[in-house]
């Protein structure tokens, strides 16, 4: 199988690229290094089997020349980050509507049989239900909720214009591995043990209370090989056992939520990052946390029901977050300096 992953030098994309290349795929990876790191693939760059372009989803030719041979796309390339869209709103809009509609052309038009892209768990925005359902969504909270819902409308129209088969994955707080610790708009985690490495004190928004799913990085890699590689009639016979009803020739068009589906809140990951990281130094075990205003366009709760991908998909996370911190907590110490 011949793969083309944007944001390929990124968190998820990188290991993506590690995984797809390591079992003998050929890859293709994209990416214009605003957020990702030529540091990520680096070892990758020798191996026959995988190729990089620096380039820009933005650019509709560009995106042309990737998926041009290619059976699979994994768009994993966004500009991420809800504080970071209330501040550049229009920023966010053009990479992440504007580059998923050209990576839809160009797949469209070099006959990509699948299209897997990395939704987001924002898109839930102001709904209450815990645990999250897929077809159960609320209002955006933010800039990036909507243009993350706006990935899954297009999917849903090209799939039925056009017949290109779209799973879209609605990650839930994806941690691990090459997850970037610095920048204004780092994740909670590298963030966090990034501080207590240093022997500083981490910020907590608001009290504490507010809770995620966090989703270890190997899980998101099972749930991506899974939508790139189980036929189409397998995943339309078991969505019919899951009682979606979808016509015998209807085109693939399916969102799954990925994540562990659990729930543990700040103060909680605090505590599991301090004590595996005091493993290492006895020192950070003395660390407290400060606590500041909650930030805008948080939702306080959020938890998935993996029900669908694991009946449909075949999804069996191997990691729940105590597992996956501590692996996590062990790649930084070895990493961060």
């Amino acid at each position: 199988m011949k793969i083309a992953i944007t944001g390929g030098a990124g968190f998820i994309g990188s290991n993506l690229c590690e995984y797809f290349v390591g079992k003998g795929y050929d890859v293709i990876c994209l990416d214009n290094l605003s957020t990702g790191f030529r540091r990520n693939i680096e070892p990758l760059l020798g191996k026959p089997n995988f190729r990089f372009v620096e380039g820009d989803i933005r650019d509709l030719d560009t995106c042309r020349k990737v998926v041009e041979g290619r059976d699979v796309v994994l768009h994993e390339a966004a500009l991420g980050s809800v504080p970071r869209s209330i501040n550049d709103p229009i920023n966010t809009n053009n990479n992440n509507i504007d580059g998923f509609l050209n990576m839809l052309v160009a797949a469209r038009d070099a006959s990509i049989k699948r299209f897997v892209y990395a939704a987001s768990s924002s898109t839930y925005g102001d709904s209450k239900e815990l645990p999250k359902i897929e077809h159960n969504i609320g209002r955006p909270l933010s800039p990036y909720a909507i243009t993350k819902y706006v990935n899954e409308l297009y999917a849903n129209v090209f799939s039925n214009l056009y017949g290109i088969e779209t799973v879209g994955l609605r990650y839930f707080n994806v941690f691990g591995r090459r997850q970037d610790p610095n920048g204004a708009y780092a994740a909670v985690i590298p963030l966090w043990v990034k501080a207590l490495i240093h022997h500083e004190r981490p910020y907590i928004n608001g009290d504490g209370s507010y809770s995620r799913d966090f989703t270890y990085i190997d899980n998101v890699i099972q749930a991506n090989e899974l939508a790139a590689t189980t036929p189409a009639e397998v995943l339309r016979e078991r969505a019919t056992l899951y009682n979606m009803t979808l016509p015998p020739n209807a085109p693939i068009d399916m969102v799954f939520n990925v994540a562990y589906g659990g729930n543990t809140t700040l103060n909680s990951l605090f505590n599991c990052l301090r004590t595996n990281l005091s493993r290492f130094d006895a020192e950070i075990a003395k660390i407290e946390p400060c606590y500041r205003d909650n930030r805008p366009g948080d939702i306080p709760h959020s938890q998935a029901s993996i029900i669908k991908a694991q009946r449909v998909l075949g999804y069996q996370p191997k990691y729940d977050a105590i597992a996956g911190f501590e692996q996590a907590c062990e790649w930084y110490w070895k990493n961060i300096k």
